[in-house]
Protein backbone atom coordinates (compact mmCIF):
# COMPACT_ATOMS: atom_id res chain seq x y z
CA UNK A 1 0.00 0.00 0.00
CA UNK A 2 1.21 3.50 -0.91
CA UNK A 3 2.17 6.10 1.60
CA UNK A 4 -0.46 8.68 2.85
CA UNK A 5 0.23 12.00 1.26
CA UNK A 6 0.22 15.08 2.77
CA UNK A 7 -1.93 17.94 0.73
CA UNK A 8 -1.30 21.33 1.77
CA UNK A 9 -3.70 24.44 1.31
CA UNK A 10 -3.00 27.42 2.98
CA UNK A 11 -4.65 30.87 3.28
CA UNK A 12 -2.36 34.29 4.21
CA UNK A 13 -2.28 32.91 7.97
CA UNK A 14 -3.20 29.57 8.17
CA UNK A 15 -2.37 25.41 6.82
CA UNK A 16 -4.53 22.96 6.43
CA UNK A 17 -2.88 19.61 6.22
CA UNK A 18 -5.09 17.09 4.84
CA UNK A 19 -3.82 13.46 5.68
CA UNK A 20 -5.43 10.14 6.28
CA UNK A 21 -4.37 10.37 9.51
CA UNK A 22 -5.35 13.59 10.61
CA UNK A 23 -9.28 14.67 11.03
CA UNK A 24 -11.67 14.36 8.32
CA UNK A 25 -10.99 18.09 6.59
CA UNK A 26 -14.50 19.65 5.59
CA UNK A 27 -14.41 21.93 2.20
CA UNK A 28 -17.67 24.15 2.96
CA UNK A 29 -19.37 23.89 -0.39
CA UNK A 30 -22.73 26.65 0.64
CA UNK A 31 -21.01 29.92 -1.41
CA UNK A 32 -22.49 28.62 -4.62
CA UNK A 33 -25.66 29.88 -6.46
CA UNK A 34 -27.21 26.73 -8.08
CA UNK A 35 -30.32 26.40 -6.68
CA UNK A 36 -30.41 29.04 -4.03
CA UNK A 37 -32.48 32.00 -5.05
CA UNK A 38 -31.67 34.31 -2.67
CA UNK A 39 -27.83 34.31 -2.84
CA UNK A 40 -28.18 34.54 -6.86
CA UNK A 41 -30.31 37.44 -6.62
CA UNK A 42 -27.84 39.09 -4.17
CA UNK A 43 -24.93 38.16 -6.42
CA UNK A 44 -26.60 39.82 -9.39
CA UNK A 45 -26.74 43.13 -7.64
CA UNK A 46 -23.10 42.80 -6.68
CA UNK A 47 -23.95 42.36 -2.78
CA UNK A 48 -21.92 39.76 -0.62
CA UNK A 49 -24.11 39.60 2.60
CA UNK A 50 -25.27 36.27 2.70
CA UNK A 51 -21.16 35.39 1.32
CA UNK A 52 -19.57 36.48 4.11
CA UNK A 53 -22.47 34.81 6.65
CA UNK A 54 -22.03 31.70 5.03
CA UNK A 55 -18.62 31.74 5.16
CA UNK A 56 -18.55 32.71 8.58
CA UNK A 57 -21.34 29.97 9.55
CA UNK A 58 -19.30 27.29 8.11
CA UNK A 59 -16.09 27.79 9.47
CA UNK A 60 -18.04 28.16 13.02
CA UNK A 61 -19.82 24.82 12.40
CA UNK A 62 -16.39 22.82 11.20
CA UNK A 63 -15.54 24.11 7.28
CA UNK A 64 -11.49 24.02 7.52
CA UNK A 65 -11.81 25.20 3.77
CA UNK A 66 -14.18 27.70 2.07
CA UNK A 67 -15.54 26.20 -1.93
CA UNK A 68 -16.14 30.04 -3.61
CA UNK A 69 -18.43 29.54 -6.81
CA UNK A 70 -19.51 32.41 -8.72
CA UNK A 71 -21.34 30.62 -11.65
CA UNK A 72 -24.38 33.32 -12.10
CA UNK A 73 -25.88 33.33 -15.66
CA UNK A 74 -24.74 35.89 -17.59
CA UNK A 75 -22.53 37.26 -15.26
CA UNK A 76 -18.98 38.83 -15.66
CA UNK A 77 -17.24 35.28 -13.93
CA UNK A 78 -14.06 36.65 -13.57
CA UNK A 79 -15.01 40.17 -11.70
CA UNK A 80 -17.66 38.48 -9.97
CA UNK A 81 -15.21 35.93 -8.16
CA UNK A 82 -12.60 38.42 -7.55
CA UNK A 83 -14.94 40.38 -5.55
CA UNK A 84 -16.36 37.40 -3.96
CA UNK A 85 -13.22 36.51 -2.65
CA UNK A 86 -12.29 39.58 -1.42
CA UNK A 87 -15.77 39.45 0.85
CA UNK A 88 -14.63 35.72 2.17
CA UNK A 89 -11.35 37.07 2.92
CA UNK A 90 -13.13 39.92 4.67
CA UNK A 91 -14.75 37.90 7.25
CA UNK A 92 -12.57 34.62 7.47
CA UNK A 93 -8.63 33.50 7.39
CA UNK A 94 -9.73 30.02 6.41
CA UNK A 95 -7.72 28.40 3.48
CA UNK A 96 -9.98 29.04 -0.24
CA UNK A 97 -11.27 26.51 -2.96
CA UNK A 98 -11.83 28.53 -6.39
CA UNK A 99 -14.71 26.58 -7.93
CA UNK A 100 -14.99 27.83 -11.56
CA UNK A 101 -14.53 26.21 -15.34
CA UNK A 102 -13.65 29.58 -16.89
CA UNK A 103 -9.96 29.34 -16.98
CA UNK A 104 -9.39 33.19 -17.02
CA UNK A 105 -11.09 33.65 -13.97
CA UNK A 106 -9.28 31.38 -11.99
CA UNK A 107 -6.12 32.60 -13.22
CA UNK A 108 -7.27 36.30 -12.06
CA UNK A 109 -8.21 34.45 -8.61
CA UNK A 110 -4.99 32.87 -8.49
CA UNK A 111 -3.14 36.23 -8.81
CA UNK A 112 -4.81 37.52 -5.98
CA UNK A 113 -4.74 34.70 -3.43
CA UNK A 114 -2.17 34.92 -0.43
CA UNK A 115 -1.56 31.26 -0.22
CA UNK A 116 -1.74 27.87 -2.01
CA UNK A 117 -5.36 27.53 -2.88
CA UNK A 118 -7.21 24.76 -3.60
CA UNK A 119 -8.68 24.56 -7.19
CA UNK A 120 -12.42 22.72 -8.44
CA UNK A 121 -11.54 21.28 -10.76
CA UNK A 122 -9.51 19.02 -13.61
CA UNK A 123 -10.61 16.24 -15.18
CA UNK A 124 -9.28 13.74 -17.22
CA UNK A 125 -10.55 15.78 -20.76
CA UNK A 126 -7.35 16.49 -22.56
CA UNK A 127 -8.31 20.27 -23.03
CA UNK A 128 -8.98 20.77 -19.62
CA UNK A 129 -5.64 19.22 -18.13
CA UNK A 130 -4.03 21.30 -20.96
CA UNK A 131 -5.42 24.53 -19.56
CA UNK A 132 -5.34 24.06 -15.73
CA UNK A 133 -2.20 22.25 -14.94
CA UNK A 134 0.08 25.02 -16.17
CA UNK A 135 -1.77 27.37 -13.49
CA UNK A 136 -1.38 24.55 -10.57
CA UNK A 137 2.63 24.54 -11.31
CA UNK A 138 2.78 28.42 -11.51
CA UNK A 139 0.43 28.89 -8.45
CA UNK A 140 1.75 26.06 -6.50
CA UNK A 141 -1.70 25.34 -5.89
CA UNK A 142 -3.40 22.19 -5.17
CA UNK A 143 -6.38 20.70 -7.34
CA UNK A 144 -8.97 18.26 -7.24
CA UNK A 145 -9.15 15.93 -10.30
CA UNK A 146 -12.36 14.33 -11.06
CA UNK A 147 -12.49 10.50 -12.48
CA UNK A 148 -13.57 11.65 -15.60
CA UNK A 149 -12.25 12.47 -19.05
CA UNK A 150 -13.64 13.12 -22.72
CA UNK A 151 -15.29 9.46 -22.29
CA UNK A 152 -17.63 10.88 -19.96
CA UNK A 153 -18.02 8.91 -16.78
CA UNK A 154 -16.22 6.04 -16.38
CA UNK A 155 -19.11 2.84 -14.96
CA UNK A 156 -16.87 0.55 -13.19
CA UNK A 157 -14.56 1.38 -10.57
CA UNK A 158 -11.72 0.00 -12.58
CA UNK A 159 -12.18 2.40 -15.17
CA UNK A 160 -12.17 5.29 -12.91
CA UNK A 161 -9.07 4.27 -11.37
CA UNK A 162 -7.40 4.48 -14.92
CA UNK A 163 -8.63 7.71 -15.52
CA UNK A 164 -6.59 8.92 -11.70
CA UNK A 165 -3.66 7.30 -12.49
CA UNK A 166 -3.86 9.03 -15.89
CA UNK A 167 -3.92 12.37 -14.49
CA UNK A 168 -1.23 11.75 -11.89
CA UNK A 169 0.71 11.19 -14.62
CA UNK A 170 -0.05 13.80 -16.98
CA UNK A 171 0.61 16.35 -13.72
CA UNK A 172 3.87 14.71 -12.98
CA UNK A 173 5.18 15.43 -16.64
CA UNK A 174 4.87 18.80 -15.41
CA UNK A 175 6.28 18.44 -12.43
CA UNK A 176 3.57 18.60 -9.85
CA UNK A 177 3.53 15.77 -7.22
CA UNK A 178 1.03 13.26 -6.26
CA UNK A 179 0.22 15.27 -3.37
CA UNK A 180 -1.11 18.16 -4.76
CA UNK A 181 -3.95 16.29 -6.70
CA UNK A 182 -6.51 15.28 -4.30
CA UNK A 183 -8.92 12.88 -6.62
CA UNK A 184 -12.82 12.73 -6.47
CA UNK A 185 -14.10 9.36 -7.43
CA UNK A 186 -17.74 10.96 -8.46
CA UNK A 187 -20.57 9.85 -6.32
CA UNK A 188 -23.40 9.61 -8.67
CA UNK A 189 -26.93 9.12 -7.61
CA UNK A 190 -28.21 5.59 -6.33
CA UNK A 191 -31.45 7.12 -7.10
CA UNK A 192 -30.54 5.96 -10.59
CA UNK A 193 -27.97 3.33 -10.25
CA UNK A 194 -28.28 1.29 -6.86
CA UNK A 195 -24.64 0.33 -7.60
CA UNK A 196 -23.57 3.59 -7.33
CA UNK A 197 -22.09 3.89 -3.44
CA UNK A 198 -20.43 0.93 -3.92
CA UNK A 199 -18.20 2.28 -7.09
CA UNK A 200 -17.16 5.55 -5.53
CA UNK A 201 -16.10 3.64 -2.59
CA UNK A 202 -14.27 1.07 -4.75
CA UNK A 203 -12.65 3.65 -6.48
CA UNK A 204 -11.31 5.46 -3.19
CA UNK A 205 -9.25 2.15 -1.77
CA UNK A 206 -7.80 1.11 -5.14
CA UNK A 207 -6.70 4.99 -5.89
CA UNK A 208 -5.46 5.09 -1.98
CA UNK A 209 -3.92 1.90 -2.52
CA UNK A 210 -2.09 2.47 -5.15
CA UNK A 211 -0.96 6.38 -4.73
CA UNK A 212 -2.15 7.12 -1.15
CA UNK A 213 -3.53 10.35 -2.23
CA UNK A 214 -6.06 12.18 -0.63
CA UNK A 215 -9.87 11.98 -1.58
CA UNK A 216 -12.93 14.47 -1.85
CA UNK A 217 -16.22 14.06 -2.94
CA UNK A 218 -19.56 16.06 -3.72
CA UNK A 219 -21.09 13.92 -1.12
CA UNK A 220 -24.45 14.69 -1.02
CA UNK A 221 -25.33 13.46 -4.94
CA UNK A 222 -25.24 10.07 -3.86
CA UNK A 223 -28.79 10.48 -2.24
CA UNK A 224 -30.28 12.55 -4.85
CA UNK A 225 -34.13 11.86 -6.06
CA UNK A 226 -34.08 9.35 -2.71
CA UNK A 227 -36.33 9.95 0.58
CA UNK A 228 -34.45 10.64 3.83
CA UNK A 229 -31.35 12.08 2.46
CA UNK A 230 -29.88 13.01 5.28
CA UNK A 231 -29.33 9.35 6.86
CA UNK A 232 -27.98 8.18 3.51
CA UNK A 233 -25.74 11.15 3.33
CA UNK A 234 -24.27 10.29 6.87
CA UNK A 235 -23.51 6.72 6.75
CA UNK A 236 -22.10 7.09 3.17
CA UNK A 237 -19.48 9.92 4.14
CA UNK A 238 -18.83 7.54 7.45
CA UNK A 239 -18.47 4.70 4.92
CA UNK A 240 -16.02 6.38 2.50
CA UNK A 241 -13.99 8.05 5.61
CA UNK A 242 -13.21 4.58 6.24
CA UNK A 243 -12.58 3.51 2.52
CA UNK A 244 -9.65 6.54 2.50
CA UNK A 245 -11.95 9.90 1.59
CA UNK A 246 -9.91 12.81 3.55
CA UNK A 247 -11.80 16.02 2.52
CA UNK A 248 -15.66 16.18 1.35
CA UNK A 249 -17.09 18.94 -0.08
CA UNK A 250 -20.72 19.26 2.04
CA UNK A 251 -22.65 21.34 3.56
CA UNK A 252 -21.22 21.71 7.67
CA UNK A 253 -24.58 23.24 8.61
CA UNK A 254 -25.98 19.40 8.22
CA UNK A 255 -26.15 18.69 11.55
CA UNK A 256 -26.22 14.80 11.12
CA UNK A 257 -23.38 15.39 8.45
CA UNK A 258 -21.41 16.79 11.15
CA UNK A 259 -21.88 14.08 13.56
CA UNK A 260 -21.45 11.73 10.89
CA UNK A 261 -17.58 12.90 10.44
CA UNK A 262 -17.12 13.00 13.60
CA UNK A 263 -17.95 9.96 14.89
CA UNK A 264 -16.07 8.32 11.81
CA UNK A 265 -13.22 10.25 13.11
CA UNK A 266 -13.51 9.02 16.66
CA UNK A 267 -13.71 5.69 15.60
CA UNK A 268 -10.98 5.52 13.04
CA UNK A 269 -8.55 7.00 15.87
CA UNK A 270 -8.31 10.47 14.71
CA UNK A 271 -9.81 11.83 17.95
CA UNK A 272 -7.54 11.99 20.81
CA UNK A 273 -9.81 10.86 23.78
CA UNK A 274 -12.46 11.68 22.05
CA UNK A 275 -12.24 15.16 22.87
CA UNK A 276 -13.74 16.80 20.12
CA UNK A 277 -16.84 14.56 20.14
CA UNK A 278 -17.28 15.66 23.52
CA UNK A 279 -16.61 19.48 23.26
CA UNK A 280 -19.28 19.28 20.20
CA UNK A 281 -21.78 17.07 22.05
CA UNK A 282 -21.50 20.05 25.28
CA UNK A 283 -21.62 22.60 22.43
CA UNK A 284 -24.75 20.77 21.45
CA UNK A 285 -26.37 20.93 24.83
CA UNK A 286 -25.89 24.49 25.32
CA UNK A 287 -27.70 25.40 22.00
CA UNK A 288 -30.71 23.06 23.11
Amino acid sequence: MAKNLTTLVTSKTRTVEIQRNNPTVIIGERINPTGRKKLLSELKEGIFTIVKNDAVAQVEAGAKIIDVNAGVPGADEEALLKDMIYAVMDVTDMPLCFDTADNKALETALSIYEGKALINSINGEKERLAAVLPLVKEYDAAVIALCMDDDGIPPTAEARFKVAAKMIEEAGKLGISADRLVIDPLALTMGSDHNAGRIAIDTIKMVVEEFGVNITMGASNISFGMPDRAAINATFLAMAILAGLTCPITNPLEEEIILAVQAADLVMGRDEFGMNWIKTYRSRLKES
